[in-house]
């Protein structure tokens, strides 16, 4: 089926760090769409339209947030790059994807692992009362290579003085010290029990849940690690304890 195209506008550009961006776009008339679902994002070009998905990192509004990283060889996120507020930019006018709240395991505790741009979805999840009302405790793992690329800090470090200790937020970086957090990859954090001590919770199938987004390599580590510990993937017809979505 035909993309269905809605021009939207750039009225935020947030820039990070340098190549690392927030652009949110005011796009009224894109359908209701659940946290963690994506929209493909896009220009014309002359002899085609180039598109991409994108998870939203925002709940369904006029206004939607993308979270970017400009890749130096891309097709399009240098042109996304380069947009400024009030260029128009294409937003489909439907959401897709699996990786929300409705598709993951019950538990005490919901553990939301990131690397990079993976982010983008558990911000719009945090923005949204349904994870607050369905976890008891929530963490926050985001993995990077440099403590600049760690963005939403001040609205996460927000949450998580209001949360009254709900909301445990843990950063990951592997090439920097950072000043908390953890100092290397998520993997080895979760490996050396360094992330449940930081966290301050256990990671067990008896009280966690698992959600985790980004780094196809990280993903796949991460789950050996979890089926080493008798936890197994979240299906539809087999109730588990994590659920995955793939960047690329």
């Amino acid at each position: 089926m035909a993309i269905q195209w809605i021009n939207g506008h750039i009225v935020r550009k947030q820039i990070w760090y340098e190549g690392l961006f927030t652009l949110t776009v005011d796009c009224p008339g894109v359908a209701p769409f659940e946290c963690g679902q994506f929209l493909q994002v896009g220009v014309p070009l002359a002899d085609k339209h180039l598109h991409r998905p994108y998870s939203v990192a925002s709940p369904h509004g006029d206004q939607l947030e993308f979270f970017i990283v400009r890749v130096a060889d891309g097709e399009l996120t240098p042109r996304l790059w380069e947009m400024n507020l009030g260029d128009t930019i294409d937003i489909s006018s439907k959401a897709t994807g699996g990786f929300t709240l409705e598709h993951a395991p019950a538990a005490d505790a919901i553990w939301l692992l990131a690397t990079g741009t993976g982010l983008a979805p558990y911000i719009a999840m945090l923005r949204d009362s349904r994870i607050w009302n369905s976890y008891r405790d929530i963490v926050l793992v985001h993995g990077v290579r440099h403590v600049t690329d760690l963005a939403y800090t001040d609205e996460l470090e927000s949450l998580v003085r209001s949360s009254d200790g709900r909301l445990r937020l843990v950063p990951v970086v592997s090439r920097d010290r950072p000043e908390h957090g953890f100092h290397g990859r998520i993997t080895t954090a979760i490996e050396s029990g360094a992330l449940e001590e930081i966290a301050d919770l256990p990671l067990s199938p008896h009280s966690s849940a698992v959600m985790m987004c980004g780094n196809p390599l990280m993903l796949d580590d991460v789950e050996a690690i979890l089926n080493a510990r008798g936890m197994r993937k979240h299906k539809r017809n087999e109730v588990g304890h994590y659920v995955v979505e793939r960047y690329w």
